[in-house]
């Protein structure tokens, strides 16, 4: 029996043990943010795209905020892409300033489809765009968003993604643990990244592709996660995801668990389904191209395969009272030090991150829930899996409508002392 135990348990003790260290080693990378020589002449122009289904309730704040960036207004246009709407969202964006296309395909449904179908038309205009910058309806810019963007394409960057904040993290626990989250990601993983020349993920609203890239490439990615599928879709080109700390953008989080649930699941299951199709590609091309980079995105992808996998360990060392293997096994497979480095991981590194950022003092509160969002992410995860072939897209409704005066009025525009 315990012969049996060793074959299945052993292995899983080794992979966590490898995603355990990996991460705690990317994360430390992420504490800091080193000061980078900008390029603050606007050389670049740029088309802004936003895919919009029934967005009254916020998409005319974006334009809005959008109008008034730190940036010659005639080097960059807005479009706004009104998906199969049934509000007024095009009359409300074009009111604010936007250009506005109306799209209708009940068949072809979703962001991905939108903007392959918005980039089509962009390539066809007689004016000509360095880079493409994309938001969601429900966003909020910092002033100096594209003097950032066009800083990075002057540098030769390709592929860039944006610093994602929240625009209403004191909302509820919800919001505010997912903020959180969104926040202990920017720092112990894309900044961190970034510090040791990794690629980062593109996620899916605050990006910049180069216009060349999209010509070259095409987008193609219409799962329900098509940021994530065109990342891996340009890298293993060779082409990395570039962060740029500075570029910030504010994101509406979930009010509800619910919500959140819902969300989460969809991007479990197009993580799931990217995975499946990229992984095999990124291995061969890795191991051709011997670039670590295009390695490491096979170590992101795995991700909620890892968790799949130490929650099934977990689960199995709770009945090590009936079967002593197990209390073997965590002891001297998975020593207590490396238990106290997942400690870290999980608790001790999100706290140095919001006393880094200097988070508004409710967020301190909603830190406490935590945990529990974060564990959270298992039955989503496993849910994720089980619908990983269910590719039918579900809208997140979006209502917080703000402006950006109302986020530096209330406070929450996080001061970074990067």
């Amino acid at each position: 029996m315990n012969h049996f135990f060793d074959i299945i348990m052993i292995p899983i003790q080794f992979i966590i043990v490898f995603y355990t260290l990996y991460y705690f080693t990317i994360g430390f990378f992420g504490i800091w943010h080193s000061k980078e020589k900008k390029i603050l002449t606007p050389r670049k122009t740029f088309a802004i795209i936003i895919a919009a289904h029934n967005e009254r309730e916020v998409i005319g704040q974006l334009v809005e905020n959008l109008g008034v960036l730190r940036y010659p207004r005639e080097m960059y246009d807005i479009f706004v892409i009104a998906d199969n709407c049934t509000d007024d969202t095009a009359k409300v964006a074009a009111e604010a300033g936007a250009i506005v296309h109306e799209r209708t395909n009940p068949t072809e449904r979703g962001k991905g489809y939108a903007m392959e179908w918005m980039f089509d038309r962009l390539f066809k205009m007689e004016r000509k765009y360095d880079g493409v910058v994309i938001f969601d309806a429900d966003n909020l810019v910092h002033p100096n968003f594209l003097l950032e963007m066009n800083s990075k394409l002057c540098k030769g960057e390709k592929v860039i993604q944006g610093y994602l904040d929240a625009k209403n993290p004191t909302d509820t626990w919800v919001a505010g643990t997912f903020a959180i989250m969104f926040w202990v990601t920017n720092h112990i993983w894309h900044l961190a990244k970034s510090n040791i020349g990794l690629s980062s993920v593109l996620g899916g609203t605050g990006m910049c592709i180069s216009t060349d890239i999209l010509e070259k490439f095409g987008w193609g990615a219409h799962c329900l996660t098509e940021d994530m599928e065109f990342t891996m879709k340009v890298l293993m080109t060779g082409t990395r995801t570039t962060w740029a700390h500075d570029a910030i953008v504010y994101d509406e989080k979930p009010l509800t668990f619910k919500q959140s649930w819902d969300q989460r699941q969809r991007w479990a299951q197009g993580h799931f389904d990217v995975a499946k199709r990229y992984i095999p590609k990124l291995i061969k091309e890795g191991i051709r191209q011997r670039d670590i980079r295009i390695l490491d995105g096979i170590v992101h992808l795995s991700q909620p395969h890892f968790l799949l996998m130490s929650t099934f360990f977990v689960i199995s060392t709770w009945i090590y009272n009936v079967c002593p293997f197990f209390t073997y096994i965590l002891n001297t497979v998975l020593p207590a030090e490396l238990w106290s480095v997942i400690t870290i991981v999980q608790y001790v590194l999100p706290m140095l991150i919001l006393l880094k950022i200097r988070v508004n003092w409710k967020v301190w509160y909603y830190w406490l829930f935590y945990p529990l969002f974060i564990y959270s992410w298992i039955p989503i995860t496993a849910m994720g899996f089980i619908r990983r072939h269910n590719k039918e897209w579900s809208h997140t409704k979006h209502t917080r409508g703000m402006s950006y005066n109302e986020i530096k009025a209330i406070g929450k525009e996080n001061v970074k002392s990067k």
